[in-house]
């Protein structure tokens, strides 16, 4: 099976990105969607099956109702209020939800580092 997760920002996709297997497209939706950039995310999921995984904040939610129009069968990610979005949100909460979407066969263990 093929797989996208959709994310707001390329901070969320390099973190997202040390905990999954290389064959998980992330695509990035740089903030503001419009209809330019909703076909580009189309474009580049094509057939996949799809998540979405924004941040818990009125923007993140802005961009998930969005999507969720536009995607109506992906899986809904969330991370949990209070952290810093996807980016700042702890590895262990992030494999917890990626497990609990179904995706513990994407999952790195341990994950990646980033190089200095």
């Amino acid at each position: 099976m093929e797989i996208a997760i959709i994310v707001e920002g390329k901070n969320d996709k390099s973190r997202l990105k040390r905990l999954l297997t290389e064959d998980v497209l992330l695509v990035c939706t740089y903030g503001s969607l419009n209809t330019a950039r909703l076909e580009s995310i189309k474009k580049a999921v094509h057939d996949r099956e799809t998540y979405l995984f924004t941040d818990n904040d009125s923007s993140g939610k802005k961009i998930r109702a969005i999507l969720r129009d536009t995607f109506p069968d992906a899986e809904q990610i969330y991370t949990r209020r209070g952290y810093a979005g996807v980016e700042g949100t702890p590895d262990e909460y992030l494999i917890q939800q990626l497990e609990k979407a179904g995706l513990e066969d994407y999952i790195v263990y341990p994950p990646v580092l980033p190089t200095l």
